[in-house]
């Protein structure tokens, strides 16, 4: 079964694809389908730029019935989706059909071995990249597990509910970051690249969408005594962020006021600062100066 980007972005076309195939959308899995023809190709394009028509790979994360799947196929050399939902290989067994350089994975992305997936599928590609349509609900764990564990990709580009979008790609040491903001900055660089509106999925969702691109760094932007550390000085200082960082960070991490104190005179912080106007070095400061009671 070849069907065109129009018509697996059609209404008719993926509710008679489902039906055929006894399959109905699964709300617990966040399912919304895109019906909007020109977003998966501007998605696809950006996904690895220039990379594109060469020797690279791309990862997909929750591919659904194919339709960025097909665009992806189309560009690299070879594409490797996961897809959780059982019901969905039989239906993409049939929309990408036509390509012998796509393959598929059932399982959780959040319990495989994506290591060991990337090293045995990508030998042959020069780069690759991760690209992914996710759910609501699983966005910042998703997003997070791939930084973490520091794979071998060049940049993760996602579709996510546009204020999820914006608060990851706000600039830090502004009131619209958050600790997600610093995290996915400690590992990438961040760029949303464009909007997309609710009406673009079938069923609608209450929000609009965006995708960003997160260009993963080579290497930390700085150098710190322990990870641990910074990262629970984030969580804590964003857990209360209406409150002053030394009662936030207090309150948070257990630590005693006057030992704050001492390391926000250390790293020239001023007491009455809040979390959201740190920067990322600030943080690694406050961070390296507290790890071992230095």
């Amino acid at each position: 079964m070849v069907l065109t980007m129009a018509e697996l972005s059609n209404i008719s076309t993926i509710k008679e694809l489902l039906l055929k195939n006894g399959v109905s959308l699964s709300k617990s899995l966040g399912q919304n389908f895109l019906i909007n023809p020109s977003v998966c190709p501007r998605m696809a394009e950006q996904c690895g730029s220039e990379a594109t028509n060469d020797a690279s790979g791309v990862l997909e994360i929750g591919p659904g019935i194919g339709v960025l799947t097909k665009e992806l196929a189309k560009s690299f050399k070879k594409v490797v989706a996961i897809e959780l939902d059982s019901r969905l290989p039989k239906i993409l067994a049939q929309t990408l059909a036509e390509f012998s350089n796509f393959k598929l994975i059932q399982g959780d992305v959040l319990k495989l071995d994506l290591k060991r997936i990337l090293a045995e599928e990508f030998a042959d590609c020069s780069r690759v990249f991760i690209c992914a349509n996710l759910p609501y609900y699983i966005t910042s764990p998703i997003i997070m597990a791939v930084l973490e564990q520091r794979l071998p990709v060049e940049a993760l580009t996602v579709m996510v509910q546009k204020e999820a979008a914006e608060r990851i790609c706000a600039r830090v040491g502004t009131r619209a970051c958050g600790a997600v903001t610093l995290a996915v900055h400690y590992y990438a660089e961040p760029k949303l690249l464009f909007n997309v509106s609710r009406g673009s999925f079938m069923p609608a969702p209450n929000v609009d969408s965006a995708v960003i691109r997160l260009d993963i760094r080579k290497a930390p932007p700085f150098e710190l005594k322990d990870e641990k550390m910074f990262f629970s000085l984030i969580k804590a200082g964003f857990g209360q962020r209406r409150k002053t960082l030394l009662n936030s960070l207090s309150a948070g991490t257990g630590m005693a006021k006057q030992e704050l104190e001492k390391a926000f005179a250390a790293c020239d912080i001023k007491g009455s600062s809040r979390a959201e106007e740190l920067s990322l070095e600030q943080f690694a400061s406050l961070a390296n100066f507290l790890y071992m009671g230095d």
